[in-house]
């Protein structure tokens, strides 16, 4: 396992008809590379939003079904894998063209849900980063976590019904996968398959352009993690630039971490979660520029991962 230094936890829109083949090459699957992975990307305007209704049983927007048209089946989507392979891992996609990837990771785990009903903390949901982007026409791609979506039914809605936007995976309540990974809370070997896939259950509700995804907290796994989610037929997506935005006291160093290592290519990984990462939103215009005056231009992932073969760390 290697662990990234991580606390906690597009300019260009490309419209193809009838889908396109996303073709990954030496992926890694953490611990040898593995043989080209074909993943077929479905025509975004094949997925159309459905509106989540409350489930019977629990009363929570967005755990229950859909209405109106659903989207392509798991095999079809961004990310997507033959079920009972070992997921493969990406850092970043191919070091060619002009194209990089941002990443917002959507934390929430119980203590923050905590801090929310007490009032110690207003809202884990950075609206301003949400408004950029939407501004700017900006692609983007948000690693949900399944209690932070239950928490903020409206902004998922809101996420999904952007063509820009890609949702991912980020486990349902930010649990570690490993047994050191920045004092998270672990979760049980036998619950991590059951963790992820409610996960994708609960984001899949609300429609949008989905993907197979998935990102581990605090980017921690081993063989055996892996080994959980091979049923689950995904791709787990580290990356290569890390802000550090959580807990940062200044957009500064944050911009510095970024534009310093970001190559075409890149998957930058940041947070929308505001509390936690309460500078990402004044560090965001700082990259932006920073991107634009070194050529570089934000897309989807999907799309960053589709231009060629990417390189295992």
């Amino acid at each position: 396992m290697k662990k990234t230094h991580l606390l906690l936890a597009t300019l260009l829109t490309v419209t193809v008809g009838g889908g396109i083949a996303l073709i990954v090459h030496g992926v890694r699957d953490g611990s040898a590379p593995t043989r080209a992975a074909t993943f077929e990307t479905p025509d975004p305007s094949r997925s159309a939003l459905g509106t989540p209704t409350p489930n019977p049983s629990t009363g929570v927007p967005g755990s229950g079904p859909t209405t109106g048209p659903v989207d392509p089946p798991p095999a079809t989507l961004p990310g997507a894998t033959r079920p009972g392979t070992r997921p493969p891992v990406v850092d970043n996609g191919p070091r060619t063209g002009n194209r990089v990837a941002l990443t917002f990771d959507a934390d929430m785990t119980d203590g923050m849900l905590h801090s929310l009903r007490t009032g110690r903390v207003k809202s884990y949901a950075n609206l301003r980063i949400i408004e950029m982007l939407e501004e700017g026409r900006i692609p983007a791609t948000f690693f949900l976590t399944g209690k932070w979506v239950e928490r903020y039914p409206d902004i998922t809605r809101r996420l999904a019904g952007n063509p820009r936007f890609e949702l991912a995976n980020h486990t349902y309540g930010h649990l570690a996968f490993t047994s050191d990974c920045y004092d998270l809370p672990r979760v049980p070997s036998r619950l991590m398959t059951e963790d992820v896939a409610k996960t994708f259950d609960v984001i899949e509700a609300y429609g949008g352009r989905q993907t197979r995804y998935f990102r581990f907290p605090g980017l921690c796994h081993d063989g055996a993690a892996l080994a959980a989610l091979a049923p689950l037929g995904l791709t787990v997506v580290d990356g290569d630039v890390v802000s550090g935005d959580p807990f940062a006291t200044a957009w500064r160093p944050i911009v510095d971490a970024v534009l310093s290592k970001v190559r075409p290519g890149s998957i930058i990984i940041m947070h929308v979660t505001e509390a936690n990462a309460a500078m990402t939103d004044e560090a965001l215009p700082h990259i932006l520029a920073g991107l634009a005056a070194r050529g570089l231009t934000p897309a989807p992932l999907s799309e960053v991962l589709g231009q060629g073969s990417t390189n295992p760390r």
